[in-house]
This record gives C-alpha cells, sequence and structure tokens, in this order.
C-alpha cells in the first residue's frame, strides 16, 4: 500500500529543527515548537499504527538513484514499536531537557534543539527504512547528526569523546556495514527487506556466518565488545543527550538494525541453522557479563549507567542471535522495556547533577532524604533494568529465556540469571545508600530537580510499573512481527 505520509513522518522533525532556529532568539517559543514539534510527530505515528498492526505494510519510493537500489520508506510491525517508543520518549526528553539546560545554565541552547530535533528526523528513517541502502544512509546521518550533541559542551574532553564516538561508529560502519550491505546485493540483487529474508538459498553457510558477523559488528551502535567505547566516551555529553543515546535513538537503532537485518535479510530459519550462531552467542554472554562487572567498578554514575546499557543492549542481541519466535520477540520487547527504564536512570542522574552537583555514587549517601522523588524513581527504574518484578523489564527476560531454551541453549538462562545479580549488585546500592547512608546534611536544604525535569521522571517511572501489569501493548507488536 502506497501511502505518501510516511515522508511527513520524517519530515516533520526537520520542519521541527527549522522553527527552532527561527524562533531562537525566544527561549519559550523554542521550547514550545519542540513540544509541539514532538506531538506531531507522535499523532502521525499512532495515526498508523491500527494499519500496520492489521497486516499492512504502507510504503513510499523517494528516490531511485541507481537502478535496482531504491531509497524507499516502508512500515512493518517492529519499525512501528520502535517509531512509537522514538517518538513518545523524544516529547518526554524534550520536556526534561527544557528544565534540565536551564537549571544547569547550559549554552548554545539553541543549536541543542535543532540538533535533537534532526536527530529524531534520523531516527524516523531507521525505522521506516524499506531497504538497506536506505537503513545506511539514515544510519549514518543519525551519527553525525548526534555527534555536535556529544560535543555540546566544546571542552577537550568532550571534543575528545566526540571523536571516539565518531571513529568507531564511522569506521565499523565503513569497514563491516557497507561491505555487508554490497556483498548481499552481490548474492540476491536485492537489498530490500522481506518476510523471511532474501539470503536463504543463496549462499552457504561459511558465507552465512562471515557475513551475519560483518552486519553484527558492523552496527557499532550496538555495542558489542570491543566496539563498545564509544558508549563510555559520549558520557561527556550533557545528559539529556545521554538520554538520546541510551533509550531515544542511537544504541536502540543499532539493535533495531540488527534485529531487522536477522528477521528480514537472513530469516529466522536461516540462522537458525547456521554453525555462527554459537560463535555469536559467545560474544553476546562475554559482553553480558563483562559489561556489567565493568559498570560494579565505576564511581562516575552516568560510566556505570553506560557501562549497563552496553550488556543490556546484549540482550536484544542474544534475541536476534538466537533465532527463535520467542528470543525474537524478547528481543523486541526488550527494546520497549529498556528504553523507559535506561531513560529514566539517566534523567535522575541528571536532576542530582542539577539539584546537588553530585556526579559520583560515592557522594549519594543520604541524598534520597532530599530527593526523594528522584531517587525513588531510581530505585524504581533499577528494578525493572534487573528484570525483576513488578516491573517492565521482567517480560524481555522471560521471553529471551524461553528462547533460549526453545533453541537448545540452556547455559544462556544461567548467563541471565548471573546478570540480573550483577545488574542488582551495580543498581539497587545506589538508592539504597542514597536513603539509608549517613552523609552529611547539606548546609543549604537540596530541593528537587526543576519540575519539567520531574514531570518527566515520575513519567518514564509510571511506564516501568504500567508495562508490567499490561504487557499486552507490547505482546500486539510482537505477534504482528512473527505472524
Amino acid at each position: 500500500m502506497a501511502d505518501a505520509s510516511l515522508f511527513l513522518i520524517v519530515l516533520t522533525p526537520l520542519v521541527g529543527a527549522l522553527l527552532v532556529l527561527l524562533t531562537g532568539r525566544s527561549p519559550n517559543l523554542r521550547e514550545t515548537m519542540s513540544i509541539l514539534t514532538g506531538f506531531a510527530l507522535l499523532a502521525q505515528v499512532i495515526s498508523i499504527t491500527p494499519g500496520v498492526l492489521a497486516g499492512e505494510i504502507p510504503h513510499q519510493l523517494l528516490a531511485t538513484p541507481v537502478p535496482g537500489l531504491p531509497i524507499a520508506l516502508a512500515l512493518e510491525p517492529l519499525g512501528l514499536l520502535f517509531a512509537l517508543i522514538a517518538s513518545s520518549l523524544w516529547i518526554v526528553t524534550t520536556v526534561y531537557a527544557i528544565g534540565y539546560m536551564r537549571g544547569h545554565g547550559e549554552s548554545d541552547q539553541t543549536r541543542f534543539f535543532t540538533f535533537f530535533a534532526i536527530a529524531i528526523s534520523a531516527t524516523m528513517g531507521v525505522a521506516l527504512s524499506a531497504n538497506l541502502i536506505t537503513l545506511f544512509l539514515f544510519y549514518e546521518l543519525l551519527t553525525l547528526s548526534t555527534y555536535p550533541l556529544v560535543t555540546h559542551a566544546g571542552t577537550a574532553e568532550a571534543r575528545r569523546g566526540g571523536r571516539v564516538y565518531l571513529g568507531i561508529l564511522i569506521g565499523t560502519s565503513m569497514a563491516f556495514l557497507l561491505p555487508a550491505i554490497i556483498a548481499t546485493w552481490y548474492f540476491t540483487g536485492s537489498v530490500t527487506f522481506e518476510a523471511g529474508g532474501i539470503l536463504a538459498g543463496k549462499i552457504s553457510p561459511l558465507t552465512t556466518g562471515i557475513l551475519f558477523a560483518l552486519f553484527a559488528f558492523g552496527i557499532g551502535k550496538a555495542a558489542l565488545m570491543p566496539f563498545h567505547r564509544w558508549l563510555p566516551a559520549a558520557m561527556v555529553a550533557p545528559t539529556p543527550v545521554s538520554a538520546l543515546l541510551h533509550a531515544v535513538a542511537v544504541v536502540k537503532a543499532g539493535v533495531f538494525s540488527l534485529l531487522k537485518i536477522v528477521i528480514y535479510v537472513f530469516g529466522i530459519d536461516l540462522l537458525a541453522q547456521n554453525g555462527v550462531r554459537d560463535l555469536m552467542l559467545w560474544v553476546v554472554a562475554i559482553t553480558i557479563l563483562g559489561a556489567s562487572v565493568v559498570a560494579m567498578h565505576q564511581d562516575n554514575l552516568k560510566r556505570r549507567l553506560a557501562y549497563s546499557t552496553i550488556s543490556q543492549l546484549s540482550y536484544v542481541v542474544l534475541g536476534a542471535v538466537l533465532a527463535s519466535a520467542a528470543g525474537v520477540a524478547g528481543a523486541a520487547i526488550h527494546i520497549a522495556t529498556h528504553a523507559v527504564g535506561k531513560i529514566t536512570l539517566f534523567f535522575c542522574a541528571g536532576a542530582i547533577l542539577v539539584a546537588a552537583h553530585k556526579t559520583r555514587v560515592s557522594e549519594l549517601d543520604g541524598l534520597g532524604r532530599q530527593m526523594p522523588v528522584t531517587m525513588g524513581a531510581f530505585l524504581i527504574a533499577s528494578i525493572s533494568i534487573a528484570g525483576l518484578p513488578p516491573l517492565a523489564g521482567m517480560w524481555g527476560k522471560w521471553y529471551l529465556a524461553v528462547g533460549a531454551l526453545d533453541s537448545g541453549y540452556a547455559m544462556l538462562v544461567g548467563v541471565l540469571m548471573v546478570s540480573t545479580l550483577l545488574n542488582i549488585a551495580y543498581l539497587i546500592p545506589i538508592p539504597i545508600r542514597a536513603f539509608f547512608g549517613g552523609g552529611a546534611e547539606p548546609k543549604k536544604p537540596l530541593k528537587e530537580a526543576p519540575i519539567p525535569c520531574l514531570l518527566a521522571i515520575i513519567t518514564t517511572a509510571t511506564l516501568c510499573v504500567i508495562l508490567f501489569f499490561f504487557p499486552s501493548a507490547l505482546l500486539q507488536f510482537t505477534e504482528a512481527l512473527l505472524r
């Protein structure tokens, strides 16, 4: 079904970026434009949701620069889930960013909100890509548009972090991802995403393994070890950017892209029969556990959360590599539940910085008595990220465990259990010491962060609870995806 509204979904944030530039002299008007653009984008995505869940796949051809290599958009259930997550959390992050940027006295706020909008446009392009060429173009645009956000502070440390960020993401794309796309075109004569995949029967098992490894490591945003260092390096960015990187756009674009390639390029059945799966599962297991161990030893709060994300992203990669229905469902669900949990944690980290000017875990003793809302939300999100009931993060791990058993990898259930214990070890002590630690009372009473920050924190923490008791909203997408 041809649908011209798909391009409007990509275009809307770009129009918002232009409006932000034009209204930059009036902060209130500029921020109003940002929020209104977010609601306009979400409304467009919601309007197309019923049709996609009913089985329709709207598509739109944008251009054909080379015969057989179109730039085109299409929307299927997995892309719809990602688009809904990104567009809804963009609104919440924008509200949070207003309170944070003002409360922290950040400079160049017009530039910040402009590139913020451009990054969301690129994210929508990734979600709506109909083929590998379109995905690659928007994937690279997302990298380039977030670079000014990572280096926003303009310090030597920010520029150094930006170089690592750009170097790893562009380097892996050019060295691995682009050759993988070219090889796919060579073997199949197509780069279009199709149900069941396009590689089945076209390549040998050895070639399948090599090609999958190229895709897995070429998508650097998925942060598989050893190409993970860009993520902690990017923590020099303002906290709203960290939230954008971890929950709304960048890392989610990485694991989404890999999951989409597994389903629509390789096909679940092809990967399930390939020996490379065992090797990739070892890489994933090492990343899950190794990043968690590193997180335990980080005193800087944002760096601890960054290594947590590296570990958590590998759950999604695990589901993709398992190549089973339950594994893919678990991966898709974890994209959503990790997004709301991790964005809450980063929102709380930013609120602590704005209100208390603290960045280290060792400095947080007793802080919960001055900032109960923030640290209460941190506790909720920590339990969710650990995958414990009654919070949303449990569902993704549940389906991943089922997928591991279905695929004959009972050992991976043990990896998930150990990972949960490590999650508890590096996250739960933070709110415990904040509420029950014996920190000295501050000379001046502390207040919670600005109201916009608190509204965002409460909203996402509440979602962690709601999605546990009402998982049917997520299961609709996985059922449509596997239909």
